[in-house]
Formats: structure tokens, C-alpha cells, sequence
């Protein structure tokens, strides 16, 4: 371990030995730990510093704020054939769908698509882990989930959505799958968060004030609301995830998130939907044609120099794995001081 002018540099396995310490330092209990460190040690393996370490003061805040249920069970249960459906208890939702992955994987390969419900967990991460775990199993994804009520309306300045991702995976053969994962914001919350840090403005499309007018400071917009990406259609995406994973199954909305909070600055409160279908469901022995068909789109868009989604985060992670990452020593002094 080195401590360069630019940050302190860590090996992956000590970056997660380090985010397992400061989560169980924190009050997290083991199993919930462990889980949490992956998801953290993931984004910044990838390249994704908004969802990376820096999370480790988010779920350190959440602890202590008593928004989080450290030492949760999450209980699985089958509402239907095709359903899976895991009570969170309160804790983080890694845990969670870490207990509910098997049983939906088995479920999409006996009936061809299934869906998995996470209910009552808060949520501070990223969706693509999850659809990429279920892509590497050879089925197609779809992950959605809302947060607190931060993000306006296309057409308002006042918050009513979260910041509501959503994600997809595609298996491809014999290599990474094809995976997405976006805001229906128009930059994930953790990516202001990161510029107040570092006092850099933001650009004056991400946020609008407490007054309603657009801001390039980052404290001001976190304090007002953030925007959509593309406008009305943005806005339109922000509602189905609301809907999907909100009242469908039987959880919070973003402003009852926010409402559940009370004020005590904790991740968001509340679901998250997963569905994962099985190709052979539909292929049948064909199915390795058909995927090989797909693979005909991908090299298309390469061929003409445009970048696929997940291309990024897996050079960062073959450079992570190669070099290690550097957190920037503010920070990382920030996540020595946890549970000190």
C-alpha cells in the first residue's frame, strides 16, 4: 500500500478488506457486510467513483442514523409459481437479493421468465451488479428500483421521482455480458455529491435551486431538485420505475421514501423489482444461434467506432485488476475516521 500526492492506491483485496472493516466497524453485521463491501469494491473496480468507496460514507450514515437494520434477515418467500419475493427486514438490499438470486434463476429456467420482488431494504447502489450476476448465468435482466423524491418533473422544479435507474443485461457467449445501467435522472445524486466535495460546479442542466432556477452550484441543487435526462421522456421512464417498483409491489413510492426518512439524511427506503428471463424459454435448442444472431448488432455498432455501454467499466476493471485503484486522500482519510 502506497500513499502518492494523487491518493492512496489499493490492491482490490485490500479495498475489500478495507470496506468489510469500516461496514462491520460501522455496526453492520457480517453476512450484511460482506455483501455491501462487494457492491462498493465493484463500482470502483469499474471505474464508477459516484458508486464506489465514497459509498461507505453513505451506508455509514445510514447506520447511524437508524435507517438501516444492521443485523436484518431477509425471508424469502414464493407468491407464485413465477415469483420470488424477499422481505428485507430493513437491511441493505445486497443481502437481500443475494438470498433471493437462486431461487429466481431456478424459477426463469422452469418457466422461462420469472421476477424477483426485494421489499423494505434501503438502497445506496448501483443496479448493474445485479443484472450482470444474473447475465453471467445466461439470462436476461431487467432491474428497476425508485430512491427518495430528489429529481423534478420535466416541466416542474419541485422533486417528486428519485433518481430511479434502471438496468439490463444481455448474456454474450464466451465473453462479458452486455450491461446498462442509467438514472432516469440526469446524473446519478452521488456524482453532485462528489462534486460539493471537491467544490467543483456542476453544469448548469443537472439541478435546479430551492427557488427553481438552474444551478451550477452542487450544494444548491442537491438542496433543490435534479432534473431528468431528455426532458419529458427521461421524466416518462422516471414514473414507470415508480410504478414498477413502487405500488405493483406492494412498496414506497420516492416521496414516501423520503417521507419514511424524516429527515434523517439515510439512503432511500423502500423495493425493487427484478426479472429474469431465460432465452431457452423462448429458443428452445436454438438459442445459441439466436445469440450468436445478436452478437451480428453489437459488432455493427462497434465496427462503426460507437462504444457499447459496458465497454468502459471493463477496461476500468482490467486495469483495476492490473494496477489496483487510487482513492483520493480526502476520502479516504473521510473512511479511515469510520468507527473511530
Amino acid at each position: 500500500m502506497s500513499e502518492p500526492v494523487a491518493g492512496v492506491v489499493l490492491t482490490l483485496d485490500e479495498l475489500r478488506d478495507l470496506a468489510r472493516a469500516k461496514l462491520r466497524a460501522a455496526g453492520l453485521g457480517g453476512d450484511h457486510a460482506d455483501a455491501v463491501a462487494e457492491t462498493m469494491v465493484s463500482g470502483e473496480r469499474d471505474g464508477c467513483a459516484s458508486h464506489g468507496i465514497y459509498r461507505l460514507l453513505v451506508a455509514d450514515r445510514s447506520i447511524r442514523a437508524g435507517v438501516v437494520v444492521p443485523d436484518a434477515v431477509p425471508k424469502v418467500s414464493e407468491p407464485k409459481a413465477g415469483l420470488v419475493r424477499v422481505d428485507g427486514g430493513g437491511g441493505f438490499a445486497q443481502l437481500a437479493f443475494e438470498r433471493g438470486m437462486p431461487l429466481l434463476v431456478a424459477k426463469a429456467r422452469a418457466n422461462g421468465i420469472a421476477a424477483l420482488a426485494l421489499n423494505n431494504v434501503v438502497h445506496f447502489a448501483a443496479l448493474w451488479p445485479e443484472v450482470e450476476a444474473l447475465a453471467e448465468q445466461g439470462l436476461v435482466a431487467l432491474a428497476f428500483t425508485p430512491s427518495h423524491a430528489w429529481v423534478a418533473p420535466a416541466g416542474g422544479t419541485k422533486p417528486v421521482f428519485g433518481t430511479n435507474p434502471i438496468a439490463f443485461g444481455w448474456p454474450r457467449p464466451g465473453r462479458e455480458p452486455f450491461v446498462f445501467d442509467f438514472a432516469t435522472s440526469a446524473v446519478a445524486r452521488g456524482e453532485i455529491e462528489l462534486h460539493r466535495r471537491e467544490g467543483k460546479p456542476i453544469p448548469d442542466d443537472w439541478g435546479y435551486d430551492a427557488q427553481g432556477d438552474s444551478t451550477t452550484d452542487a450544494k444548491a441543487a442537491l438542496d433543490g431538485a435534479m432534473r431528468t435526462f431528455g426532458g419529458h421522456k427521461g421524466s416518462a421512464l422516471a414514473a414507470m420505475v415508480e410504478l414498477l417498483a413502487g405500488p405493483l409491489i406492494a412498496d414506497m413510492t420516492s416521496a414516501e421514501s423520503i417521507a419514511a426518512d424524516g429527515g434523517r439524511g439515510g439512503s432511500p427506503i423502500g423495493g425493487e423489482l427484478i426479472v429474469a428471463i431465460d432465452p431457452a424459454g423462448f429458443l428452445g435448442d436454438a438459442v445459441q444461434a439466436h445469440l450468436l444472431r445478436a452478437e451480428t448488432l453489437f459488432e455493427t455498432i462497434e465496427g462503426q467506432g460507437a462504444r457499447l455501454p459496458s465497454q468502459r467499466r471493463y477496461a476500468a476493471r482490467a486495469r483495476s485488476l492490473a494496477q489496483g485503484v487510487t482513492i483520493p486522500a480526502a476520502l479516504y482519510a473521510d473512511i479511515m475516521a469510520i468507527g473511530v
